[in-house]
């Protein structure tokens, strides 16, 4: 099992576009077996410390391999799309991790 936490800054008015973007991709995600453990939007004052602003949502996706992943964002249909995610995603961090 793979796991992928992503930090996500968007472009501030840029909301309903990523939120469009995210119902869109979260669609194509089932069809290569990844699935959604965790979709947050952290306030800025719950950050405690730390040298990055609060990010606009921390999502936690698992994929079953990484032909699964790959397939993913390789995905013709999801490919479609990613023009609202260009729009509204000013940076993305994704960190690949396993469960401990």
């Amino acid at each position: 099992m793979l796991y992928f936490t992503q930090l996500i800054y968007i472009h501030p008015g840029k909301e309903a576009t990523f939120h469009q973007f995210e119902d869109l991709a979260l669609a194509v995600l089932a069809k290569h077996h990844g699935k959604l453990l965790l979709r947050l939007r952290p306030e800025p004052q719950q950050l405690i410390a730390g040298e990055w602003e609060t990010p606009y949502e921390v999502h936690l996706v698992s994929f079953d391999t990484e032909d699964d992943f790959q397939a993913f964002a390789r995905d013709q249909e999801r490919k479609q799309f990613l023009h609202l995610k260009e729009a509204s995603v000013s940076r993305m961090v994704l960190i690949r991790g396993a469960m401990l």
